[in-house]
């Protein structure tokens, strides 16, 4: 799908064709759009399909008067069964004219842009238009590490009462989550300083800050993502010995327990021979077979308990 967007009275407006100035977001396109695409703008074609590929890696590219930026940007995907939050490829094509933007999926980041929820966005300016999109994913990036940490406490606490497998495996799914965000920030932040070396991003002050800005931010949830997968790992860690534990506790107390109960039936089934054994005649057998079954047991529990093997 191919969207076209222009700045009018400081609003972002969508109109029917593209023209000087505006913004193109492409989504999940066709081959037919993609002919389109190639036809109408002259770049390489690899800038097209790189975004479209989700293991593609961060990097920014300047061929004669085109700047091409793709971009690692976290994308919450639901799916029940696997990690909660992946990230995608944001591919931003931009010369004096014109900006493209293109990714498989549709996402939080452009959506904001669509609804009119960033400040100072001037489709005409599009370097600053690529570090509002740079500022926003990390934004984005710190926001989803916030609601990583908080399901993480929420799973802490669940395992402090039930220990169920469960539990551990959702762990795994955030920290898997936190491994491709670690990815995708160090590739970010590869991709942040060839744009610093091109210095195109940065001809006017107020771009100079946002650019500061976007660092800033971008290093802050490096450091959180670092921070976050640590001490993941070492909970992850914690927990898988103290299920192992309880498992040796339970097999333990069931040890204890058939050796216990096996000392009566022993006794029990020599008894229960029909050959003449010591006091089988007595009116009080049962009384002894039974007195002595639980000394025996006693016993036993005694021996377990003084050598701490329960």
């Amino acid at each position: 799908m191919i969207t076209n967007f222009k700045t009018v009275n400081r609003r972002l407006e969508e109109i029917p064709r593209p023209e000087p100035g505006c913004w193109i977001n492409v989504v999940d396109p066709t081959e037919e759009e993609l002919a389109w695409l190639l036809q109408e703008f002259p770049f390489t074609e690899a800038y097209l399909y790189d975004p479209l590929d989700i293991d593609e890696k961060a990097r920014a590219e300047r061929d004669e008067d085109i700047l091409f930026t793709l971009i690692k940007i976290p994308h919450f995907q639901g799916k029940k069964d696997e990690a909660p939050f992946i990230t995608i490829p944001l591919g931003v094509i931009m010369n004096n004219d014109y900006l493209i933007t293109i990714t498989k999926e549709d996402n939080i980041i452009v959506q904001e842009f669509e609804n009119n929820r960033v400040k100072n966005l001037n489709t005409s300016k599009h370097y600053r238009f690529l570090l509002l999109i740079l500022l926003k994913t990390a934004t984005k990036f710190l926001m989803h590490l916030r609601e990583i940490n908080k399901t993480v406490d929420h799973i802490e606490d669940d395992l402090q009462m039930s220990m169920r497998n469960q539990d551990i495996f959702e762990l795994l799914k955030y920290q898997k989550v936190l491994i491709y965000y670690t990815t995708a920030l160090k590739s970010n932040e590869l991709m942040m300083a060839r744009l610093n070396r091109l210095q195109l991003i940065r001809t006017y002050e107020e771009d100079e800050e946002l650019f500061q800005d976007v660092v800033t931010e971008f290093q802050q949830a490096i450091e959180m993502t670092n921070i976050a997968n640590n001490i993941l790992l070492q909970m992850t860690s914690a927990y898988a010995s103290i299920i192992n534990n309880n498992m040796n506790k339970v097999i333990k107390t069931l040890t204890l327990i058939t050796i216990v109960l096996y000392v009566p039936t022993l006794i029990a089934s020599f008894y229960g021979m029909n050959v003449p054994l010591p006091g089988s005649t007595s009116p009080n057998s049962f009384l002894m077979i039974i007195g002595v079954s639980l000394t025996v047991c006693l016993g036993i529990l005694m021996i377990f308990m003084r050598r701490r093997w329960f």
